[in-house]
């Protein structure tokens, strides 16, 4: 940070409290950094410990408007199994009130690429939704204020740390809502992320729900797929409680799901280091247990499909889920395991059934409500912008292919074709 922008933020920080008086710091955390902001009352602070906030963040997460995503767990998992070994410097912003009270978290990271550093969300990439944590009465508290304002200080302020150096910004999946409030990100110049996200409302009886949404031809086609289904072996739906076949059914899950990114011609995730790691210790630690869920369905002895899914609030997230690639596979058990997951989501309570990103047509068929996504590119650098550049030109492309369905048809058609070429 320059010495002028170091004035202007001691200017500002005077003029909110209407006298030249600075206030008595209080005491600095372990690799933090804090400033005072033109903002009323409002304090911000930058942690690159997972662990020095790991208490107040959990605190927070408990009663702030956010999603699964923005559990402490989650993000902590992940810098613990990728993000520490690929060079992910976290940079936490924690912004307080005058009474010390929590504003916002804002989980963000430094994460080095070959075209450069960007500041990023942290764990963006698993994280299909990525967004601060806001206090219920954010909004309230701030109305009037832009978040723009807000927004360079903190640019300013992680600047001024060597440490968290940047050359662009790459914010991305950021969706309109945070719990019942608009999300601030949206003041900034944002694009169209190229995928939607859909949820489906669930109401509280299966049997209307899924009348609902299918037609009574579909209904009957799927009676008559179950009762194939079920002439290779009995069918009986797992919830999976116990750590060794936690393990196995995620093991399950992850090798179908390769086999399928295989067939679709899509780069494997699961081979990229720490991730098989990351999803098996998110569902295997007590800790993090009452966020997951694992089930499996059986037919016989075979694991006819499987799921990852998230619990937070009344809402269930489909994060990850996949089906035997066998003979079995034309009678639907993905689609059999859905119905019973759907099921028991209206069974336990749960309000709405998330299916995350994705632009999948069965996820359309279940849902009634589309979540737009947005993305934020800026350079904090010559280079930067150069490269941003590139990059709005590729997502822009993106966006286009997948938003026309002609062209999005052609594309997954050759994409395994070159796939196939390039192994």
């Amino acid at each position: 940070m320059t010495a002028e922008s170091n004035a202007t933020l001691r200017q500002r920080e005077d003029r909110a409290r209407g006298s030249g008086a600075r206030d008595a710091a209080p005491p600095r955390p372990a690799w933090a950094t804090r400033t005072a902001l033109y903002w009323p009352g409002l304090h911000l602070e930058v942690h690159g410990d997972l662990g020095a906030v790991e208490r107040e963040w959990k605190a927070f997460e408990a009663q702030a408007d956010c999603t699964v995503f923005q559990a402490f767990d989650w993000a902590a998992k992940w810098h613990q199994h990728i993000g520490s070994h690929n060079g992910t410097t976290p940079a936490i912003v924690l912004g307080r009130g005058a009474d010390g009270k929590l504003a916002f978290i804002l989980q963000l990271a430094i994460v080095t690429r070959p075209l450069g550093r960007r500041l990023t969300w942290l764990g963006s990439e698993l994280c299909d939704y990525n967004a601060p944590l806001l206090a219920r009465d954010f909004s309230q508290r701030f109305a009037g204020e832009t978040f723009a304002a807000l927004w360079h200080d903190i640019l300013a302020l992680l600047r001024s740390d060597r440490r968290l150096r940047f050359e662009l910004i790459d914010l991305q999946k950021m969706p309109e809502q945070v719990g019942a409030q608009r999300n601030p990100f949206l003041d900034l110049p944002v694009l169209a992320h190229p995928s939607g996200a859909y949820v489906a409302t669930l109401g509280s009886d299966w049997d209307e729900f899924y009348a609902a949404k299918r037609s009574s031809s579909t209904r009957k086609r799927e009676r008559r797929q179950f009762k194939h289904l079920a002439e290779h072996g009995e069918i009986r739906f797992v919830d999976v409680e116990e750590r060794d076949d936690i393990a196995r059914t995620l093991d399950t899950l992850l090798d179908q799901k390769s086999r399928a990114f295989a067939r679709m011609g899509v780069r494997n995730m699961f081979a990229r280091p720490g991730y098989r790691e990351f999803y098996l210790d998110v569902a295997t630690d007590l800790n993090v247990r009452a966020l997951t869920h694992i089930s499996r369905l059986d037919v016989g002895a075979i694991p006819a499909a499987a799921n990852l899914g998230l619990r937070f609030r009344n809402s269930y997230y489909l994060v990850l889920s996949s089906y035997h690639d066998g003979e079995i596979a034309r009678f639907g058990p993905g689609r059999a395991h859905l119905h019973e997951l759907l099921r028991r989501a209206i069974e336990r309570g749960f309000e709405r059934f998330d299916f995350t990103v994705g632009d999948e047509p069965y996820k359309l068929d279940w849902s009634d409500t589309e979540l737009r996504l947005h993305d934020y590119l800026a350079g904090a650098s010559l280079r930067g912008w150069l490269v941003v550049t590139l990059m709005l030109a590729y997502r822009r492309t993106k966006r286009f292919i997948k938003q026309t369905p002609v062209l999005w048809s052609l594309y997954s058609r050759l994409r395994p074709l070159i796939a196939a070429i390039r192994r």
